[in-house]
């Protein structure tokens, strides 16, 4: 782990004098998606989490998965391919956020999330990205280069959509802030 942590920030250095880690080019997240790309390993629990957090919150969401395995030696390509797949599909799918999330480990369980070509991808993506890798404390690239970082997987789902009593919420009150606005002009013409 001593050499790996090394490594971690030998390219956490280099990564970030490029500016791929920089907050001035975050990008917001959509208030009221309709759609959102999930990338992860189908048979993990963070996708079970994820897909139920959203199906109670905000079941009016639609969600694309995007599979890959999310450790080992072909992991790194693989969650980059599938990065740039949920971009390319992202118009046609009506998808506006991609979260990319993966259940805790250790630093080598992890550590696909701070392989380069992941973070490259992560940075380059169209779509804004949610990072839910691990756990409260684990801290991948691929964390630091995501719009916004989420603590655990189910967090990464709370944060990507609002509850849907929320936005009916906001609804009505949009409503009935447009009604009276359009009835005081009519009452003061009466």
């Amino acid at each position: 782990a001593g050499a790996l942590y090394e490594e971690f920030l030998r390219r956490r250095a280099r990564l970030a004098a490029e500016g791929l880690f920089d907050e001035s080019r975050k990008r917001p997240l959509a208030a009221y998606p309709q759609g959102l790309a999930v990338v992860t390993f189908t048979a993990a629990a963070a996708l079970r989490d994820v897909l139920s957090t959203l199906q109670r919150r905000a079941p009016q969401v639609r969600v694309v998965v995007v599979p890959t395995p999310v450790q080992g030696a072909d992991a790194p390509a693989a969650i980059a391919q599938a990065v740039a797949q949920a971009n390319a599909m992202a118009g046609p799918a009506g998808l506006q956020t991609l979260l990319l999330v993966r259940g805790g480990g250790s630093l080598e369980d992890l550590w696909a999330f701070n392989d380069e070509r992941v973070v490259r991808a992560v940075a380059a993506s169209a779509l804004p990205v949610i990072c839910g890798v691990g756990h409260e404390t684990d801290i991948t690239l691929a964390d630091l280069a995501a719009d916004l970082r989420a603590p655990t997987p189910t967090a990464a789902a709370e944060l990507a959509a609002p509850a849907q009593e929320d936005a009916l919420r906001a609804l009505a009150q949009a409503l009935a802030r447009l009604q009276r606005a359009v009835q005081r002009p009519l009452q003061l013409q009466a």
